[in-house]
């Protein structure tokens, strides 16, 4: 019964989408927001669509729940939810998700001199799936690849559960891409954007502590968000910018601005995400020589791409200015 979880997930994603998306009267509004690069608001209800297909396929499998991820994951949709609704304070909302963090630290069984890092590592992931949630297709493809991956190594090691949970999330972003892909319909929306992030560093740290995966395994295949929100972020603090402003400084929003649009920049991201879980899963069965060099060749192809993004946006703002002038 257990293979049917993911075909209800993204079933149940898929037809509650279409109902929300068709209902005028809910009580989130249609958002604009000026970092989203749209000129018209799109509703940012799909994390309610998202999260119900996750949970219905789920319940086949209830008896093998990890509460120390499920409950939580439900805080999390509770908390942004609200967010979502009526907008919280962020010393709230960060609370929230430390007290998500710690609770899957302390039962997964991560040693004391990890509990630091790991501790950070799922507060940050919960948050950046947030900052990537604003072009067509981006966060719904993310989290199709990167938790397909995820079950593809579960299966590996023999345990369909723990698959078929990963699974399950991947097939419910299928169903939300139905709907968000060029030209979205519905983006995700802090109630979908917050479990995702938290998700993706949940099962990333429980594989790790069953020994199916290095510890760096999840970062590689999260990369193209993990690298994007990450170095926006340390740029933005060097910069000594407003973080709660909105921005243009993410680079697949400078690709778009460059003219690559929301279907190509989409397309590109897909292949970055492929190319990354692919070496990731090959990366798994090699020494720790060569994870090594795995991983320092990944720095090197986001430092080439960063670079080159960098240098054609100051091209862009510079051709952007004498238009202006002129």
């Amino acid at each position: 019964m257990s293979h049917y979880a993911p075909i209800i997930s993204a079933f149940v994603t898929l037809i509650l989408a279409v109902l929300l998306t068709l209902s005028k009267t809910g009580t989130i509004q249609d958002i604009h927001d000026d970092s989203s690069l749209r000129t018209e608001p799109i509703p940012r209800i799909g994390g309610i669509a998202l999260m119900a297909g996750i949970l219905s396929g789920w319940m086949m499998l209830i008896q093998s729940w990890p509460w120390w991820i499920v409950l939580p994951v439900l805080g999390l949709f509770v908390l942004s939810l609200v967010e979502d609704i009526r907008h919280l304070s962020l010393r709230a909302r960060l609370a929230g998700h430390l007290v998500a963090a710690l609770i899957v630290v302390g039962w997964s069984g991560v040693s004391w001199l990890w509990c630091l890092p790991a501790l950070l590592f799922i507060v940050w992931m919960t948050n950046l799936y947030s900052y990537m949630d604003g072009s067509d297709g981006l966060a719904g493809g993310m989290a199709l690849f990167g938790f397909s991956f995820y079950g593809i190594v579960g299966l590996m090691n023999g345990n369909e559960i723990f698959a078929m949970l990963n699974f399950s999330i991947g097939a419910a972003a299928l169903g939300f891409l139905y709907h968000n892909f060029y030209p979205a319909r519905i983006f995700l929306g802090e109630a979908g954007s917050i479990p995702l992030g938290f998700l993706a560093a949940a099962f990333g740290v429980w594989g790790w502590q069953q020994g199916y995966w290095p510890f760096w395994f999840p970062i590689l295949v999260f990369s193209p968000f993990v690298v994007d929100a990450t170095v926006t972020l340390i740029k933005r603090v060097w910069f000594r910018e407003n973080l709660a402003q909105a921005h243009h400084s993410h680079y697949y929003q400078r690709l778009m601005l460059m003219g690559w649009g929301h279907r190509n920049t989409a397309i590109v991201e897909y292949v970055l995400m492929l190319l990354a879980g692919v070496s990731a899963l090959w990366g798994t069965s090699l020494d720790a020589h060569g994870q090594g060099n795995l991983l320092a060749w990944w720095g090197a192809i986001y430092l080439g791409l960063a670079m080159w993004i960098d240098r054609r946006w100051r091209q862009h703002e510079a051709i952007q200015k004498i238009n202006t002038d002129v």
